[in-house]
């Protein structure tokens, strides 16, 4: 009878998949921020950014408003590597006219309650931080301030709605300054978010909150960049559902009974808080009552004859309803309490109200149970997993004292989402030891803040310091010119004999040899000119193994050779004398166009008797030794030039090429009568400044930190090229790296473990700073990549290790802008014009590939050197194409020269 009487309450699993569905997109409605103002689950951002670490420690206070009871707490929290808190408690009742009074009189009441708390402890001339546990639904717009939007839970206090609590709070506490009583309000907490972070203390995998007492609520960690409501990407935050509320805009009607309907026009909030009606202790019991009396009037108990007690309203509880289900005393517990409400049951009648409290708890704990599953299938899908081990800290009475609650709670869950491993751990006070948690995490992270902008202050350069950069480099760049100041110079200047850019009239085949880096390419370039101007270039890519990098000049030249050897057969050109171009990337001092003397290896190379010969000779040697073909070398090359020369080609206003990418460098057209090194006046020549050693004699030391000293002393040069140490792909990841050690040792990363994989030296490569620092990737996919280099990350490791990525790479950016707004100031001051139209030509992967440093680089160079308008080309293939135009260009000069 009953079971039919009540058929509605029973939820089956399809019902409960589908309010779970419901729930999710509530979820998604309350973060939107044009669907947040309709949506009734409001999903409150709670501005707590970390669940505790373990690190924590210290004296925390706490007071706890929104239950029955008031209470006063004081947390000691201990870093002992033990990892413990100690709680103690005061309770103070909650009088009825302070919680149906006003707003000065409550707040008042809170501030003498903690006064005696204070006084009884002991703590009257301590500065504390306190935590405010307010169970209400707030908005709030800080950790310490918000504003409350409705009362619940019987609550029903005058002109707090709508104004900020922790203000009202710090104005009570105000008026006992006097009393030697100084609180520092530091966080405003809800008693959700307070259970939460107590079992995160325990546990570090809880990330949900739920509680289930005279309210209910769930809070879980959220991804920032799914919050509308907040600003910022970063991170993770905990967001308040007040879920309370679902249902309030008739989404859950049909699931409503006419019971539900009843209780909510008697409630003191009709239309209000209609998901927590159907499942929180405050009021089960009066749901209870009004089946009873419901079912007595239809003569289906009691016979027919309705008590007084089943008329008044409150008069059966969540106790009782508790008592009738337990589950041996349950049948006598139920006659007990029916006789004291002078119902005097038959046993039939005491079976049939006993099943009436097991099907409205159960109803309860099912629909609890899908709107958490839809919480926990969300943190599921966010972390992009098949599968995920989770925690969820859980409070309050229904959920402690009831005899089968948890047990059926636990059991829906698990078969609402198979695919989550949930563990579900009681809290212990997690109103009062939350609070002083959120507390606690607020301050390790005021403090970790403190020494992460510490650790990154040096890497933030002023305008004037980028200024001093500038004009420093322009000094050494006047330096490297001149006869008598050249052989001390640290940006060398070398001349490269490349006097003309391209003009158009340049064709024919060239062959370019392209040596810079851990790979060696040979290319075959057509150039045709006239109306159908074009290149055309075909190239293979060779490895060149450590060992030969690193051996003997003659086993590296003979190596090049037999990969050219190789090409030509490829392409069968083996009996063809063709032209050929050298891009030798590394310092050479040149004599003329087809003479380089190697000043010093570079980028890992370390080739014995090699310094001071000439590379052109060492590569005919080679070519003699093998005696299967011949060559023109015509010309050798820097990669730097082949950039300008390649952009140079498509825009005659090239005079500029840098390269910002494994090394970091720039030449420039200068104008011959500058050039005290080399005879003659007349015309322009191109100079390869090799400004990568800038710095060497010490004059950017007050910018160089001690992780750029660490870099360049574990370097294969210690003390020679500290600009490009600074600002190429090759070192900064390595001076992230030495970052990240050090943050580490001071516990502000990885847990203070400095894991195998962080001490290996260049496990950082440069394209992780480029893929870390992306806008588009997601945390989790940081962390993805610091796992991958062996990093096991919290999310909140993964927001500093993109922030000191971040840090790193603009510093590169900026003395690069700084380095280049040098070179163009110089050539608008030697074209004698007040305003500079120039294109300079970029290559290298730190430039192409990383998201932020071509935009900081420009806007340096406009900040630096306002009167040049400044248009940045990107280079294709300026080591191979590059070396080939040079080679034409050297050719049509030579012709011209000759005739």
């Amino acid at each position: 009878q009953v079971d039919r009487y009540l058929y509605h309450m029973r939820l089956s699993d399809d019902v409960l998949l589908d309010v779970m569905a419901r729930f999710q997109a509530e979820m998604v409605k309350g973060l939107g921020k044009d669907t947040n103002p309709t949506a009734t689950v409001k999903m409150l951002p709670s501005f707590v950014r970390s669940l505790p670490d373990g690190s924590e420690k210290g004296d925390f206070l706490a007071v706890d408003l929104g239950g029955s009871q008031f209470r006063a707490h004081q947390v000691k929290v201990c870093d002992d590597g033990k990892q413990s808190s100690q709680l103690e408690s005061k309770f103070y009742p909650t009088p009825k006219e302070v919680i149906h009074g006003n707003g000065t009189e409550l707040f008042d009441y809170v501030a003498d309650c903690l006064l005696d708390f204070m006084e009884t402890k002991n703590l009257k001339h301590k500065k504390l931080p306190l935590g405010f546990t307010f169970s209400f639904p707030c908005k709030q717009t800080k950790l310490d301030e918000g504003v409350l939007l409705a009362w619940t839970k019987h609550f029903k206090v005058r002109g707090v709605q709508d104004t900020d609590v922790v203000s009202s709070l710090r104005k009570a506490l105000q008026k006992h300054k006097a009393s030697d009583i100084d609180v520092d309000v530091l966080a405003l907490v809800n008693d959700t978010v307070g259970t939460m972070m107590t079992c995160g203390y325990d546990d570090p995998r809880c990330e949900v909150g739920l509680i289930i007492g005279t309210g209910t609520n769930a809070c879980y960690m959220e991804e920032m960049r799914h919050i509308d409501l907040v600003e910022g990407d970063e991170g993770r935050m905990c967001i308040n559902t007040e879920w309370g509320a679902f249902g309030d805009d008739g989404a859950l009607d049909d699931l409503r009974t006419e019971f539900d309907r009843d209780l909510d026009l008697g409630s003191l909030n009709p239309g209000k808080q209609l998901f927590e009606k159907m499942i929180s202790s405050l009021y089960l019991g009066e749901l209870v009552r009004l089946i009873l009396l419901k079912m007595t009037k239809e003569g289906l108990l009691f016979n027919g004859k309705v008590s007084t007690a089943l008329l008044t309203k409150g008069k059966i509880e969540m106790k009782h309803v508790s008592a009738m289900e337990k589950y041996k005393e349950g049948l006598s517990n139920t006659k007990e309490i029916l006789t004291e409400l002078n119902l005097f049951p038959s046993e039939e009648d005491c079976i049939a109200v006993q099943h009436v409290c097991t099907i409205v708890s159960f109803r309860s704990a099912n629909l609890c149970a899908a709107a958490l599953a839809a919480i926990l299938t969300r943190l599921r899908e966010n972390k992009k997993l098949l599968r995920m081990r989770t925690t969820v800290g859980i409070d309050g009475g229904l959920y402690k004292t009831h005899p089968q609650y948890a047990k059926r709670l636990h059991k829906v869950v698990r078969r609402l989402v198979p695919n989550c491993d949930v563990r579900f751990l009681l809290s212990v006070s997690g109103s009062g030891k939350g609070a002083a948690m959120v507390t606690a995490v607020a301050y390790r992270l005021a403090a970790q803040r403190k020494q992460i902008d510490a650790a990154l202050a040096p890497f933030l350069l002023s305008l004037e310091t980028l200024r001093e950069v500038k004009n420093k480099m322009r000094t050494e760049l006047e330096y490297g010119l001149k006869r008598e100041t050249q052989a001390s110079a640290t940006v060398k200047m070398l001349p490269t004999y490349v006097c003309g850019t391209p003009d158009g009239t340049e064709k024919g085949k060239f062959l370019a040899l392209d040596l810079g880096g851990t790979n060696f390419r040979v290319l075959l370039v057509k150039i045709r000119s006239g109306r159908r101007r074009s290149v055309q270039m075909y190239n293979k890519i060779f490895a060149i193994p450590l060992e030969i990098m690193q051996g003997t000049g003659e086993e590296l030249f003979d190596h090049i050779v037999q990969c050219i050897a190789d090409f030509l057969e490829y392409m069968g050109i083996k009996g063809a004398r063709l032209p050929l171009g050298f891009t030798f990337s590394f310092p050479c001092r040149q004599a003329s166009i087809d003479k380089g003397t190697l000043v010093g290896w570079t980028k890992g190379f370390k080739a014995t008797d090699c310094e001071g010969e000439d590379v052109v000779d060492m590569l005919r040697e080679a070519i003699r030794r093998r005696n299967e073909f011949d060559l023109d070398i015509v010309a050798v090359v820097n990669d730097t030039v082949g950039t300008m020369m390649t952009c140079g080609y498509e825009d005659p206003n090239c005079e500029i090429g840098l390269i910002a990418g494994t090394g970091s460098n720039v030449c420039y057209m200068e104008d011959m009568k500058n050039i005290e090194i080399v005879e003659g006046n007349e015309g322009k020549m191109c100079i390869n400044t090799e400004w990568g050693g800038f710095g060497d004699n010490g004059c950017i030391d007050n910018i160089r930190t001690k992780y750029d000293k660490e870099v360049d002393e574990g370097s294969l040069n210690p003390g020679k090229q500290r600009y490009e140490k600074m600002t190429s792909g090759m070192y900064l990841g390595e001076i992230v790296r030495q970052i990240l050690i050090d943050l580490t040792k001071q516990g502000l990363l990885f847990r203070g473990q400095i894991s195998e994989s962080l001490r290996k030296r260049g496990i950082f490569e440069t394209k992780f700073l480029s893929q870390i620092e992306s806008d588009r990737l997601a945390l989790l996919q940081v962390r993805r990549i610091l796992q991958q280099l062996g990093l096991d990350s919290t999310c909140e490791d993964s927001i500093i290790v993109k922030e000191v990525c971040g840090a790193v790479s603009k510093r590169a950016a900026q003395l690069c802008g700084a380095g280049l707004a040098a070179i163009v100031e110089k050539k608008r001051e030697d074209r004698g014009v007040e305003h500079l139209q120039i294109t300079v030509g970029v290559d290298g992967t730190l430039y192409k590939l990383h998201p932020h440093f071509s935009r900081v680089l420009r806007e340096t160079v406009k900040e630096l050197a306002p009167q040049c308008d400044v248009t940045f080309m990107l280079s294709e293939d300026g080591s191979g194409k590059g070396a080939a135009l040079i080679t034409a260009v050297a050719k049509r000069l030579h012709n011209v020269g000759q005739k």
